[in-house]
C-alpha cells in the first residue's frame, strides 16, 4: 500500500499539477509564477523562459544570474526541431595557468570568476524565437528586484553559511543588515540589479557586453585584482548547436553536445538498456548497483575524453554508440563494485581523431537552478543557468548588483589534461538540458516525433545520475512524475572524476536514509562504501513536465527538497 497523499504506485506527497494551456517548473514559486503570467499574457515557451530565468536571477540569487552561464534547450513544434543555446563563456584571455598551478584555484573571490555568458543566450533565444518585448519579459523580475521579496527558509540558511558574502561591502549591503543573515520572511532589495536588467531592457546585448554594466564589471574586476576585460566580455557570443541523442526502450532522449557532459547520461541510458531493469526491481540493490556501475563507466570516459570541442575533438558519436555501450556494459559485474579504466570509443567513431588525454573534488554542490516550459502550442524549453557553486563567488560587481560566478573551479591544471585550462577555452560543463520524445511525427517527416518529457536538474556530477533515475524511473517502473522526483535518491563519487576542484574524493556511494537496510546491506556486500543523508539530503532539484500523448494533458512536478514550484493552466 502505497501510504502518502498522492501515491499512485509509489509514494508522493505532492500531487501531479496537471494544465491544458500551460506548464512551468521552476526553482521558486515566485519564478514559475513570472513565467506562468507570460503564458497567459500570449507568450511563447521561449518568452516564458526568459521571464523565469530573470525572475530566478532575483529569487533565487544562490543559484544562477547573468553573472554566470547556461544552456538554453528549446524544441520548435512548428518546425519539429530542437535547438540548443550553448551560453556558456571561456576562461579569461588573461589567464595565466602557471599563476593557477602556483596557488591553486580560488574556490571563491574574483580569481575564481570566468567570463559569464547567459545573457547573451538569453538575448539570442528572444532574437530567434520571442514574440514579446523584452520590457514585457524583465518586468516581473525588476518588480521583485526593486520592490523586494521574502527571504525562503532555504535562501536564509545559505546566506547564512557564506561568510565571505557577509563580509563583502558589495554583497554585504544587499544580502544581509550589516553582515547579519535575513531571517525567513525578511524582505530583500536589490536595487542596483533592477537598474541593470533596465539598462539590458534599453540597450539589449550591448549593454552588458559592451556598454556601461560592462564597464562597471570590468572596472571592478580591475580593482580586486581579476582578469576580466572588455575584450572577454566583447567577444563573449552565444552559439546555437544540434542536440546529441539516443534511444531508450523506444524512446528518443535528446541531449547538449560537449562542452556540457550531455553525453554521460545517454551512454548510462545506452548500457542500463543492455539489462533488464524492470525485473532487478525499483529502487533494489541490483538496479542501484547496475545504475552505479553504468555510471562509473561513463564519467570515466568522460574524464578521459570530454572538453571544449573547439580545442580537443571529442569522439561524441562513438562515445553515445550502442556498439560501445554493449562493449562497456559486458564489463558489468552484477555481484562486485568495480573500479573501471576507460574504455576507446574512437573505434566506433566515423569520424577520425585523435586519441584522448587523460590523467589517472571534496565533493562540492553546484548551485545551479533547472527550469522547464511547454506552451499551449507545444513548444518546450528545458534551461539551466549557474553561477556554479552557491553563491558563486560571493561578490557582487561593485553597483551593478551582478553577483559573479566561480566557474573557473571546475578547470583542471595538469599540462596533460584533456580539460586543462587555456585562456578562452571554455571548460567542461556538467548542465544538461533533456528532453524525451516517443515515435515520429508521421510515417515520413524528419524531426524528433512527439514530445512526451521536459526534465533536468542541478546539482553538478549530480546531474546525469539525477536524470538517470527519474527517466528510469518513469519508462521501466511506470511512476508520475511527481513519484519520480520525490524518490529516494542515491549519488555516486568515483575519484578523480569530480569537476570541482581539487578533483580527488572518497569513492562513496552518497544514499539518502529512506533506502531501506536490506537494500544497504545488499550494496555493501558488493563493495560500495555507502555515506548516508538524511532522509531528503540529496543533491539536486528535478523539475519535469510530462505530456500525455493520448489528451496532449501537461503533467508536471517540482522536487520538493528545494524551493521548486510547479504552475499549471
Amino acid at each position: 500500500m502505497v501510504q502518502s497523499p498522492h501515491g499512485v504506485k509509489y509514494e508522493s506527497n505532492r500531487p501531479v499539477v496537471m494544465g491544458r494551456n500551460g506548464m512551468v517548473c521552476a526553482g521558486h514559486p515566485l519564478a514559475a509564477q513570472a513565467g506562468m503570467a507570460i503564458l497567459q499574457k500570449g507568450g511563447n515557451a521561449v518568452d516564458a523562459a526568459i521571464a523565469t530565468a530573470a525572475a530566478l536571477n532575483v529569487v533565487e540569487p544562490n543559484m544562477s544570474g547573468i553573472g554566470g552561464d547556461g544552456y538554453i534547450m528549446v524544441y520548435n513544434k512548428a518546425q519539429n526541431k530542437i535547438d540548443i543555446c550553448n551560453a556558456t563563456g571561456a576562461a579569461p584571455y588573461a589567464t595565466d595557468p602557471a599563476r593557477y598551478r602556483a596557488d591553486g584555484i580560488p574556490v571563491k573571490g574574483i580569481l575564481s570568476v570566468s567570463v559569464p555568458g547567459l545573457l547573451d543566450g538569453w538575448m539570442a533565444a528572444h532574437e530567434k524565437y520571442s514574440t514579446l518585448k523584452l520590457s514585457d519579459l524583465f518586468a516581473a523580475a525588476i518588480d521583485l528586484a526593486d520592490n523586494g521579496f521574502p527571504v525562503s527558509h532555504v535562501l536564509s540558511r545559505v546566506i547564512a553559511g557564506d561568510s565571505l558574502l557577509r563580509e563583502f561591502p558589495t554583497s554585504q549591503a544587499i544580502f544581509t543588515q550589516g553582515g547579519k543573515p535575513p531571517m525567513p520572511g525578511e524582505i530583500i532589495h536589490q536595487k542596483d540589479l533592477a537598474k541593470s536588467f533596465q539598462a539590458i531592457v534599453d540597450g539589449g546585448r550591448d549593454a552588458f557586453y559592451q556598454g556601461e554594466i560592462a564597464e562597471a564589471i570590468v572596472n571592478f574586476s580591475q580593482e580586486q585584482g581579476g582578469l576580466l576585460s572588455m575584450k572577454d566580455l566583447a567577444d563573449c557570443h552565444s552559439r546555437w548547436e544540434e542536440p546529441i541523442s539516443t534511444t531508450y526502450r523506444g524512446r528518443t532522449v535528446y541531449e547538449a553536445p560537449p562542452n556540457s557532459s550531455g553525453h554521460v547520461l545517454l551512454q548510462e541510458l545506452n548500457m542500463v538498456e543492455q539489462f533488464d531493469l524492470k525485473s532487478l526491481g525499483c529502487n533494489t540493490a541490483e538496479s542501484i548497483h547496475l545504475m552505479v556501475e553504468a555510471k562509473k563507466l561513463a564519467f570515466i570516459d568522460r574524464e578521459a575524453y570530454m572538453a571544449d570541442p573547439d580545442h580537443v575533438d571529442v569522439p561524441t558519436q562513438g562515445l553515445i554508440s550502442k556498439e560501445y555501450a554493449r562493449e562497456r556494459a559486458k564489463l558489468i559485474d552484477p555481484d562486485r563494485a568495480a573500479d573501471p579504466a576507460h574504455g576507446d570509443p574512437w573505434r566506433f567513431q566515423s569520424s577520425p581523431g585523435n586519441s584522448g588525454r587523460v590523467t589517472a573534488g571534496v565533493m562540492q554542490e553546484e548551485d545551479t537552478t533547472c527550469f522547464v516550459v511547454v506552451d499551449r502550442w507545444g513548444n518546450a524549453v528545458c534551461q539551466l543557468q549557474s553561477i556554479q557553486s552557491s553563491l558563486g563567488s560571493s561578490i557582487v560587481a561593485g553597483g551593478t548588483g551582478i553577483l559573479l560566478n566561480n566557474r573557473m573551479t571546475y578547470w583542471h591544471l595538469d599540462p596533460e589534461h584533456v580539460d586543462c585550462l587555456q585562456p578562452g577555452k571554455r571548460v567542461r560543463h556538467t548542465m544538461n538540458p533533456v528532453m524525451v520524445f516517443d515515435g515520429a511525427s508521421d510515417g515520413n517527416s524528419e524531426g524528433p516525433g512527439n514530445l512526451v518529457l521536459v526534465c533536468g536538474t542541478p546539482g553538478a556530477d549530480t546531474q546525469v545520475q539525477t536524470n538517470m533515475q527519474v527517466i528510469t524511473h518513469l519508462i521501466d517502473f511506470g511512476m508520475t512524475v511527481a513519484e519520480a522526483v520525490e524518490a529516494p535518491r542515491w549519488r555516486n563519487s568515483h575519484s578523480p572524476t569530480e569537476s570541482n576542484v581539487p578533483h580527488v574524493c572518497d569513492n562513496l556511494l552518497h544514499m539518502e536514509s529512506r533506502f531501506g537496510a536490506e537494500v544497504r546491506q545488499a550494496l555493501e556486500s558488493r563493495g560500495h562504501q555507502l555515506n548516508m543523508m538524511p532522509d531528503w539530503g540529496a543533491q539536486g532539484s528535478e523539475m519535469m513536465i510530462q505530456v500525455d500523448p493520448e489528451t496532449s494533458a501537461l503533467h508536471g512536478a517540482a522536487d520538493p527538497r528545494r524551493d521548486g514550484y510547479a504552475i499549471g493552466w
